[in-house]
This record gives structure tokens, sequence and C-alpha cells, in this order.
């Protein structure tokens, strides 16, 4: 798959913009705060319908207009079809061949990307939340689905805390409220932790054997989920459920004490080992950026294997920040398969064939020129 046409309007600081894009290698080259992440950000949001950058959607909209558009004409399968992303103070529409898509479910999944970027390199010793929010993102691409039930488990869960901080105040008030909420909150992080379960079998996959050649043969990845409960990664949903209703039974008093909700996939973590050693903890810096690069490689083939096509990848000023054997392998796995999307302030220093044949574009205060 890969994106044809990409149009933006009043988006960032893009007043307009109608651009083409080869279907092989694009290079965006700017100075910063000119544009470039912006225009990466567009064709992300486009696919996931979310920001990388900010939840906070107003701040899309080109200051002092009323609202931003974001259309692309994607090909897939052989054959092209156009999506659009409308943000203003009304919310988001999001349209699929010209008709709005009232679940997220059926939107997402269209157009498939990767995106790396500079935090990315943090995947693996920053915080948990940095880890939940690439799996949620990733899964969702593959199993729209997911989001679903993702959504629904943050409701519920938001309502759960709210419940549970009136129940610390009046710890006698009477509790029936907080079990109805607890079996629907069971439900959804049942079937959440379930799918998380498979998708890192998937992961591990696909990203054990590329750390293995990037690192010359010297490290073996293991990635591991830990989850707020005692169970094995091979159960059931049922299963799973079963375990949650204990544990949040067991868990009652403490929550009501503490006012939130103590366990479930929002607390949950991945831990990499590399060479059986935490490389969160005791890792160096080249060895968590090997691990992050090996997983973002990863998500890479585990949608080519999911979906059929390849996705379509997006490198935001990442390559500067790696050295030259990961740029290198990391140049050579995607060349002549994956729609590639680099922006940089200058390619002078990154040598390699694939940047040779890419088209060129230079972007100065929003405006584009080839």
């Amino acid at each position: 798959m890969h994106i044809e046409q990409l149009q933006l309007k009043n988006y960032r600081n893009y007043k307009e913009l109608d651009i083409s894009f080869d279907k092989t290698i694009n290079v965006i080259i700017g100075e910063n705060a000119q544009g470039k992440t912006n225009m990466m950000e567009a064709i992300y949001l486009l696919a996931v319908t979310k920001s990388h950058r900010t939840p906070r959607e107003k701040e899309l909209i080109k200051w002092d207009e009323s609202y931003a558009k974001i259309n692309g004409k994607v090909s897939k399968r052989n054959r092209s079809f156009p999506l659009e992303i409308i943000i203003s103070s009304k919310g988001k529409k999001a349209k699929l061949n010209g008709i709005e898509q009232k679940r997220l479910s059926d939107y997402l999944g269209a157009l498939n990307v990767v995106m790396f970027a500079p935090e990315d390199l943090t995947l693996v010793k920053g915080p948990p939340q940095i880890r939940r929010r690439f799996i949620d993102m990733e899964l969702g691409q593959i199993q729209p689905r997911y989001i679903y039930h993702l959504g629904q488990y943050q409701k519920i869960l938001k309502q759960r805390n709210h419940l549970l901080k009136q129940l610390q105040k009046r710890p006698q008030q009477d509790k029936t409220m907080l079990h109805v909420l607890t079996e629907q909150l069971v439900e959804h992080a049942a079937t959440l932790l379930e799918r998380r379960f498979v998708f890192l079998d998937l992961l591990r996959k696909w990203a054990s054997p590329i750390h293995f050649g990037i690192s010359r043969e010297l490290e073996s990845l293991e990635i591991s989920y830990s989850p707020t409960i005692e169970v094995s990664e091979d159960a059931k949903k049922e299963k799973i459920k079963d375990i949650y209703v204990h544990k949040f039974r067991d868990m009652e008093e403490k929550e009501i004490d503490r006012g939130t909700t103590l366990i479930g996939p929002h607390r949950d973590d991945l831990l990499f080992y590399v060479n059986n050693k935490d490389v969160q903890i005791y890792g160096s810096q080249g060895q968590q950026r090997t691990a992050a690069l090996s997983i973002k490689l990863a998500e890479i083939e585990l949608i080519y294997n999911e979906v059929g096509e390849y996705p379509v990848l997006l490198l935001d000023d990442v390559l500067s920040e790696l050295d030259d054997y990961r740029q290198s392998h990391l140049l050579n796995t995607i060349h002549g398969k994956v729609q590639t999307f680099v922006s940089t302030t200058s390619v002078d220093g990154i040598e390699h064939e694939t940047l040779d044949k890419a088209t060129i574009f230079h972007i100065k205060d929003g405006k584009v020129e080839t």
C-alpha cells in the first residue's frame, strides 16, 4: 500500500497543500519548525485518526481558523480510494470513500502506518504508558475492533475511579454500583489482555531474529508482558475474566482506601531482556536503541503478515539519531518494499543507495518545493 496524494487545509502551519508522492522513498528536508513533522503527523493521523504528538486536537487547527482538513488518496490491493479527516470545534469526522464512518473500527485499517520518531527511542527505557500506547495503536491497526473494547474500558474505568473516590470519602456507602462497574470493566479488560497476549507473541516472532541480526548475532532479545494479575499468556478470555473477578474482589477495600483502580490493562507493562538482562535497567543506550529499532522493524513485518501488504513507514527526524550501522540496517530492510517518508534537516552524512533514488521535497514555512 502507499499514499499517492496528500492535501492539507488549515492544518498546523499549512494554509493549503496539495502534494503527490513517490511510492518508494520520499525525503522531506527543512529546518526546524518549518513543517516537516507536521506533514508526518498528518499522514499518521490520516491512518489512525490520532496525533502521535498531542491529545489536544484543537492544536492541529491553524491559528485563527475554525477547522482543519486532511485528505489522502491511498492505493491498496491495486485500487485507489480517498480518506478524509476533518477536525473542528464540533469534534472530528473520519470519511472513507467519501462516507463518514460513525465507528472508529470501521475506519481503522484502511491505511496502515509505522511511525519511528526520536521519542520512539524511549520505547524501551521510557515510562510504561509509552509501551501501552505502542501496543494499543499497533494492535488497533490490525484489529480495529480492539479500539472499541479499549474505548469502552477507558470509559468504564473513568466512571469506576470516580465512584471509588466517592466511596473513599464515605466507605459505608452501598457498593452495588461498584460491583456493576467492576463486572463491566472485567469483560473488556479480559478481551484487551487476551488480544495483547496474541499480539505480543507475533511481535516476538519478528523482533527477536531482527535484533539478533542488528546486533551482529551477539544479542538475543526477549519481550515479556507484565500484567497486574497472575495469568499465563496462553490463557483464554474466560480464564482471564475469572482471575480478574477474584483479584478485584480481593483488592476492593484497598482500592476504596486509595480511591482508584489498581489492577487492569491500564497498569500493565512490557519488559525487554537482552541476553537475559533487563535492558531497561542494565542495558546501554546502544542496546536500548537496537531493541527499539528491532521492535519498529518487527512492526512492519507483523503488519505485512496480518494485512497482506506492507505499511507506510514514517521516519521523522530519526536517522540522525542512529549510528551509521543502524541507519544502514534500517534502510537495507525497507529498500524496495515499503513506501517510506524520511524527514530531516539535511541528508548530508547519510550515505545509502536508498536515498540516492528518493524524491526530494524542501519545506519552508509550510510551503513545499520539489
